[in-house]
């Protein structure tokens, strides 16, 4: 088989085989007398397996993987897809707790539409101790703003209603710094839904590269058959 022939199964470039050869991500080469590369079955599915890695672990990782296999150090290989997986659980536990979080909202409570309230004010109407607010604003899930003149904090709208989130979530077992991850997210996404559009795009995301994952390490492991057939040959 010549560059030409893997190259157009996946509409490469003949340089794109090549660099990939030269990069470690393909099995050694034979060459012919003249120099040329000489491609097998074997190059083919390695090519194949690497580039169905690449959907799910990224350019890098991928090529890490396939050199670690080609020089026979499959623990290696398999240590980075475990590290993949490891790290794509933590984003779906993360993302399920958000959306858990954001479930857990109250929509009977009423939005604040008055002036900005005071520590007292604000802790009065959640049935808190006026520390407990100063506590979270530490730990960063409230921002109030400071008074002119008085330096008083003031709650606004926005304060009071991550006050209310922390909460609900307080209630719920949420630690602090869970609650300022979610209460973030909320302020980024500007509110919450539109937070729940963004989680919904997440879900998308992550399902997607858990396909990506599997579908990668399929190929790998019709790669792997392959160099088993070809030891015991």
């Amino acid at each position: 088989m010549r560059p030409i022939d893997l190259a157009r199964e996946h509409g490469l470039s003949t340089q794109a085989v090549r660099n990939y050869d030269d990069a470690g991500v393909l099995p050694p080469t034979p060459r012919s007398e003249t120099g040329y590369r000489r491609y097998t079955p074997l190059h083919a599915q390695a090519l194949r397996a690497f580039l169905a890695l690449r959907r799910g672990h990224g350019h890098q990782r991928a090529t890490e993987i396939m050199r670690a296999v080609n020089r026979g150090d499959a623990e290696s290989a398999y240590r980075l897809i475990d590290a993949a997986h490891v790290g794509l659980l933590a984003e779906r536990n993360s993302r399920t707790e958000a959306a858990t979080a954001l479930g857990s909202l109250s929509s009977s409570a009423p939005k604040h539409s008055g002036g900005p309230l005071t520590v007292g004010e604000l802790a009065r109407r959640l049935g808190l101790h006026p520390a407990t607010l100063r506590t979270w604003e530490s730990a960063g899930i409230l921002r109030p703003v400071r008074a002119p003149g008085t330096g008083y904090r003031e709650y606004g709208p926005d304060c009071v209603r991550d006050a209310e989130i922390a909460r609900q979530l307080r209630r719920g077992g949420y630690l602090l710094r869970q609650i300022a991850q979610f209460v973030e997210s909320l302020r980024d996404a500007g509110g919450a839904e539109e937070l729940s559009a963004f989680l919904g795009a997440w879900q998308d995301r992550l399902i997607t590269r858990s396909r990506d994952l599997v579908a990668g390490s399929a190929q790998l492991d019709a790669y792997l058959t392959l160099l088993d057939s070809a030891a015991g040959n």
